[in-house]
């Protein structure tokens, strides 16, 4: 098996890690450090790919790495966490692999902690995840895999709407970066940068931030002094999966 995965707070490499474990040879692939590759071609007998759902829809980078990618799999699988609803985002990933002449036999998504900072407060939804059972649920998907379940994602027509509306992350702005504020606590560790899946962060003796930002809030999630912070956010606290340490999510996002 082969897992490719995109992660900024240590969510989808969570439940990538979970999935292997179930699988002892299988290969865990972070999208960041294929995603510049000349040769996206790849064969195993199971393939999957497990990503964040941005607005009802695919990260930019996960979205480019469908488009390039092809794959020869027995067994295809897609997993979409999300925070609140995921809209017609499976159905849309389902659509777009065989668009590009691949496909999912199994599409599902997987209700976990919502991190989005300007629309949520951190606690609150800390205090929610016992009752969104996300250890039930990713107990099911990983016995649906193993028994090669097939699944076609559904959604209702108006889900199917909104995500024509705003679906796909486009309410994500490259540059919005820029408008994060970084704080007297930096200490200039760099940590940002390294965690940063767009190479987007430049550290010197100040933070820069140029204009392919992701989305993905892992700098200001992550910063070991809580300096990065955005000018409408709802919560100080920040979220980081309990497990996955934060080097694991340097290796997996530092670009090669």
């Amino acid at each position: 098996m082969t897992i490719f995965y995109f992660t900024s707070t240590g969510n989808c490499l969570a439940v990538a890690k979970k999935i292997g474990a179930k699988f002892p040879e299988s290969k865990l692939i972070s999208i960041p450090q294929v995603i510049d590759s000349s040769d996206l071609a790849f064969h195993d007998d199971i393939i999957g790919l497990i990503f964040p759902i941005y607005g009802f829809g695919l990260p930019e980078m996960v979205r480019r790495f469908m488009e390039n990618a092809k794959w020869e799999a027995e067994y295809a699988f897609a997993i979409g966490t999300y925070g609140n609803m995921p809209g017609a985002a499976m159905r849309s990933v389902q659509r777009l692999a065989s668009q590009k002449g691949n496909h999912f036999d199994y599409a599902e998504s997987l209700l976990m902690v919502d991190n989005y900072l300007p629309g949520f407060e951190i606690d609150s939804e800390i205090a929610k995840l016992p009752g969104k059972q996300v250890d039930e649920n990713l107990a099911r998907i990983i016995t649906d895999i193993d028994t090669r379940e097939k699944q076609n994602a559904t959604a209702s027509i108006l889900m199917r709407m909104i995500t024509a509306g705003i679906g796909g992350g486009r309410f994500i702005n490259v540059k919005q970066a820029q408008n994060f504020i970084v704080n007297d606590n930096c200490i200039h560790c760099g940590i940002c940068a390294k965690i940063c899946p767009a190479g987007n962060i430049t550290v010197t003796d100040t933070v820069a931030f140029a204009d392919k930002c992701e989305g993905c809030q892992g700098c200001v999630h992550l910063c070991p002094q809580n300096a990065i912070h955005m000018r409408n956010e709802k919560s100080t606290v920040r979220w980081r999966h309990p497990d996955v340490p934060l080097g694991e999510i340097v290796l997996a996002n530092q670009r090669k």
